[in-house]
């Protein structure tokens, strides 16, 4: 499609936050025809060490995208890491502590992939993205989706930062400074239609902009860091509890983790040094390591906040800008590809004409309550990792419980983000959540009519009442026919550009009826026809 970019705008929209977040954004307007400026304030990709590890509908975002090979060799360079660990640890650790047998952890409760009942449907139909690909460090996600959106053709314009902006009802004019070769700040005014904060914990979007941000303070102080250090011997591999808190040993050469439970720390912006970095290891652990070098480090606290809502007139917020919380279970990357996902198609729609604003109320009202559930499942982590009595002997019994075929089934269900859907219209049991992944008879699998980004309707049984509805949709929904040997009794559904389906119909449905739901669902999802 053509860029919309009209009225004297630069832009269609200005993506402020060129981390994964924002570049995930960046590149689904793209494909939905919006012409976009992706605006980072760093100079180059943020070498901090940070979520380890994707959940499956990140993965399913990538494979409907056409970048699972992508993923799967960086994981393939990550487990190489992991294997260098445990040679050089042998013996020191539990053998179900070994990353190759772990599904997950919850509060470093590790979880035995063998204990996941194979019989969960959940877990059905979801095709290559759950063959095991999880251990994507944030970093190569992040090199990944700027690949991607430089062959889309997404300006990414690095050392700019985002001072301000000024709304009105045509648009927003967002006001920038950059640092020249020469040392000067230059300032540059953008005029755009929209402007979506990507940018980070602290955003200067969403402060401008006034959003409300309530929830819960810091009550820990916590470290992250990849180092050289002498005296490691000593250090247990994996997740360690103490009387003065929590320490994690690998699963990659060097990497320390420690969280206190006394208070958040000083000064969140101080530089992390080694010194820093070994007192706290000491007093967590007991072992007298020495740390010689420091990679990469950060500190982190268990603030968590979520925006009430996800847009304010013309200005939208995405990934951590929205909601903030501690990193346990590495579910805050996970849920920011998530909200690029559900809000890219909808606001290119907005954009180019194909949908009205109201559109844009469902990104609010389909990520929120899956934000409110990831602050509450960290929330519930932090407490479980207290030095105390009295959660120590908790943590034995759900550790108990974690131990069952059904306590580790309900866990990694809910990490993995399988369990995820919305709330749509419908009584279809698929309707509302992740399309599966159907392999069809011409050997093609669902996900393979998804790299443009547009939505399609599969028609299962050569309906041609189901491929008139789409023609009306021209360019804006795709139709594949295709038969699909492994669920016969479909009759077709319409997946969303987010890959989730807004329609299905069973042949024992009535055909007038599914016709009539599926024309809504058209019309509430991409317009009149």
């Amino acid at each position: 499609m053509k860029p919309s970019t009209g009225r004297g705008l630069d832009y269609d929209v200005v993506v402020a936050g060129g981390g994964p977040v924002g570049l995930m954004l960046a590149g689904e307007l793209t494909l939905g025809g919006a012409r976009v400026v992706v605006l980072e304030r760093r100079s180059s990709v943020d070498p901090t060490i940070k979520a380890g590890g994707i959940n499956t509908p990140t993965a399913e975002a990538f494979y409907r995208r056409g970048l699972l090979p992508a993923l799967t060799e960086s994981q393939q360079r990550t487990l190489e890491q992991f294997k260098a660990f445990g040679e050089r640890n042998q013996g020191k650790s539990r053998p179900e502590r070994s990353p190759h047998k772990v599904a997950g952890h919850f509060a470093g409760i590790m979880l035995s992939a063998d204990r996941i009942d194979p019989a969960e449907p959940d877990f059905a139909d979801l095709g290559p993205a759950v063959a095991g690909v999880t251990m994507v460090p944030q970093q190569e996600v992040e090199r990944i989706l700027g690949e991607h959106a430089a062959k889309l053709g997404v300006e990414l314009r690095r050392g700019v930062e985002v001072t301000g902006f000024d709304e009105d009802a045509e648009g927003v004019t967002v006001h920038t400074v950059d640092a020249a070769e020469d040392g000067e700040r230059r300032r540059e005014s953008i005029r755009a239609g929209w402007l979506v904060g990507c940018d980070g914990g602290r955003s200067t979007v969403r402060r401008l902009a006034g959003f409300a941000f309530p929830g819960t303070d810091p009550q820990i102080t916590g470290h992250q860091a990849v180092v050289e250090m002498t005296g490691a011997e000593a250090l247990i591999p994996g997740w360690n509890w103490t009387d003065t808190g929590v320490y994690v040993h690998g699963p990659i050469p060097g990497r320390i983790l420690t969280v206190e439970f006394d208070g958040p720390p000083a000064d969140r912006d101080a530089p992390v040094t080694a010194e820093e970095l070994q007192r706290s290891l000491r007093r967590v652990s007991g072992v007298d390591v020495t740390i010689t070098g420091v990679r990469t480090a950060t500190r982190f606290t268990d603030n968590a906040r979520q925006a009430t809502e996800y847009r304010r007139g013309r200005v939208l917020l995405a990934g951590d800008a929205a909601h903030v919380h501690s990193p346990f279970g590495g579910q805050g990357l996970n849920l920011g590809i998530g909200d690029a996902m559900n809000l890219g198609w909808k606001l290119a729609a907005v954009v180019g004409g194909r949908a009205s604003e109201q559109l844009l109320d469902s990104y609010t009202a389909e990520r929120h309550p899956i934000g409110a559930w990831v602050l509450d499942w960290t929330r519930a982590q932090v407490a479980l990792m207290r030095p105390s009595p009295h959660i120590r002997a908790l943590r034995g019994v759900v550790t108990d419980l974690t131990g069952t075929v059904a306590g580790t089934t309900y866990v990694v269900k809910q990490i993995s983000g399988v369990w995820q859907g919305y709330g749509l219209p419908g009584d279809h049991p698929l309707v509302g959540r992740s399309a599966p992944d159907l392999l069809l008879a011409d050997g093609s699998r669902l996900a393979d009519h998804l790299h443009g980004g547009r939505a399609v309707l599969f028609d299962l049984i050569e309906d041609d009442a189901l491929r008139a509805s789409a023609g009306k949709y021209d360019g804006r929904v795709d139709t594949v026919t295709a038969a699909c040997p492994d669920r016969p009794q479909l009759r077709g559904l319409l997946v969303r550009p987010d890959g989730f389906t807004a329609w299905a119909s069973d042949l024992s449905d009535d055909p007038a009826a599914s016709g009539e739901a599926l024309a809504a669902a058209l019309v509430r999802w991409f317009g009149a026809p």
